[in-house]
């Protein structure tokens, strides 16, 4: 029976979810039945289209008991296995960013004692070959060290830190992020097909591979790989040189920057590539819920983001077989490249993710508007994201904290006066504080064109009005790629990003082209 298997997700030091039935998995024999016996019980299952399923009752939670799975003459024994709370770390480079790079991360690794965190990585192989299932086998669970924990997802840590030390047990976190990966690739091709939009990113992986064999396909990835090397290390000479250099005299250098190479099989930011490679080999392992940090790959189409997403968050649910699994998500911060114009689209994902909150049950959303770096698509201080991610799990999933404490003012609604508008805030009860001046506000009239806006904080309201418009219909916040952010809630959380009407736009629809005209040029 030597094709009898544990998932490689269950390993020595794991974290089973507390207080929930918990599912262990693996794969077998058709027909054979597998025991598992944890902490004085022995529950068991049979193996059926070569997989098997065991689950377990409830349990409180606790460090220090063993596990022991068992087919035939195959027995399996985990130790040191803690049973507290389980998270799924989820998304693109900025949940990837690990402790050591952090703001700060360093000093992290040598001062943290015993913080109460665990962590598992699917492995990071875009192709299920031999050699995955053989790294595949090597994974495992770790606990916290200055060494073991530097590669850490760094928004990971800093949230289950948090959350272990307010619920006094173990957190496991278990990565599942790649970066600059689209949510596309984190979705099954079957989902993406379901509509006739989000069938996009599939049509366009299809007619980039038409008529070549996988053999071609591997071949010139292959040879994009020993280009994009040669052109990475070429870089990295230029930029130790002239850190400033823009982007396109660079290219004009080199020669074109060709990431993330061709589309084909074997390329790991193709459609539905990563959810078989990495979101699968996890699934369903018993969770609390889903820590989710990525869109920035999906800024060449804005205005399908919200509906991309959505199903994102349903697919993974339906996955996990549980509609209400908790989905905590961060908006994304402030960004532009120093070269580029703004486009605009980050306001547009915002807005998307913002929606997303609105309309999705059991989400939560960490606003960070205030936590990025201009010129620098990777904010190395994670401890904010960290934070409130923590505070929306603490409001929306445990009961521990109130409302007030787990947001910054959100735009509610508006009255027009004394040839204004004034704005109305939810979570701003205890007023709204100026950091530095009051900025970012626009008005625009029923011609849509705005113009920078006066405003006046009044205790949780704030009245902007511009003389270049007597009769305002429209206004909007911090509706830029990047700018200063300088209102907070009393917590210290920013107020959000927005506008009063989706409508409000002078162009017509068809502006995500123009996007991703310039993005591919």
């Amino acid at each position: 029976m030597a094709d009898f298997r544990v998932a490689a997700v269950f390993s020595d030091n794991c974290v089973l979810q507390r207080d929930k039935n918990v599912s262990v998995f693996g794969e077998g024999p058709d027909g054979s039945v597998v025991y598992v016996t944890i902490l004085g019980g022995t529950y068991h299952g049979k193996t059926r289209n070569g997989r098997w399923m065991v689950i377990i009752p409830p349990m409180k939670a606790q460090n220090g008991i063993t596990m022991e799975v068992r087919c035939a003459d195959n027995v399996r024994v985990f130790r040191n296995i803690a049973v507290g709370e389980v998270w799924l770390a989820g998304g693109q480079s900025n949940m990837e960013l690990e402790i050591h790079t952090m703001k700060g991360g360093e000093e992290l690794l040598k001062t943290d004692k015993e913080p109460n965190v665990r962590f598992y990585y699917t492995q990071k192989i875009a192709v299920m070959d031999d050699a995955f299932f053989e790294a595949e086998r090597n994974t495992a669970w770790s606990e916290f060290g200055e060494e073991a924990a530097r590669a850490w997802s760094a928004v990971g840590y800093l949230f289950a830190k948090k959350l272990a030390a307010a619920l006094n047990v173990t957190v496991g976190i278990i990565g599942c992020n790649w970066g600059g990966t689209s949510s596309s690739c984190w979705m099954s091709r079957e989902a993406l097909l379901e509509d006739e939009e989000l069938s996009s990113y599939v049509d366009e992986y299809d007619r980039a591979t038409e008529g070549k064999s996988v053999e071609q396909q591997k071949r010139e990835y292959a040879e994009y790989e020993e280009y994009n090397r040669k052109w990475d290390e070429a870089a990295a000479k230029i930029y130790a040189v002239d850190p400033c250099i823009s982007w396109d005299e660079l290219q004009k250098k080199l020669g074109p920057n060709k990431w993330p190479g061709p589309m084909c099989c074997v390329n790991p930011f193709r459609p539905a590539g990563l959810y078989e490679c990495m979101l699968k080999r996890v699934m369903p392992y018993t969770l609390k819920g889903f820590l989710y940090y990525q869109g920035e790959s999906d800024d060449h189409k804005p205005r399908m983001y919200y509906k991309l997403f959505c199903r994102l968050i349903r697919h993974w649910r339906e996955d996990w077989n549980d509609d209400e699994l908790p989905f905590l998500f961060v908006q994304l911060p402030m960004h532009r490249y120093r070269n580029d114009p703004d486009y605009k689209h980050w306001c547009l994902i915002r807005e998307a993710q913002q929606r997303a909150f609105r309309t999705v049950k059991n989400t939560g959303m960490a606003v960070i508007i205030d936590a990025g770096e201009f010129n620098e698509i990777h904010p190395k201080d994670k401890e904010p994201v960290g934070e409130r991610l923590f505070r929306q799990a603490m409001y929306h999933v445990y009961r521990l904290m109130d409302e007030k404490d787990a947001f910054g003012p959100m735009y509610d609604s508006c009255i027009y006066r004394d040839g204004g508008m004034e704005l109305f805030f939810r979570h701003a009860d205890g007023g709204i504080v100026i950091k530095d001046r009051v900025s970012g506000f626009e008005i625009a009239g029923e011609d849509r064109q705005y113009y920078p806006a006066d405003a006046q904080v009044r205790g949780n309201s704030i009245f902007i009005k511009s003389d270049a418009v007597p009769e305002p219909v429209y206004a909007r916040y911090l509706w830029t790629n990047y700018g200063d952010v300088n209102l907070f809630g009393e917590n210290g959380i920013p107020v959000e990003p927005f506008r009063t009407d989706r409508n409000d736009e002078a162009s017509s629809g068809n502006a995500d082209i123009k996007i991703q005209q310039v993005m591919e040029l």
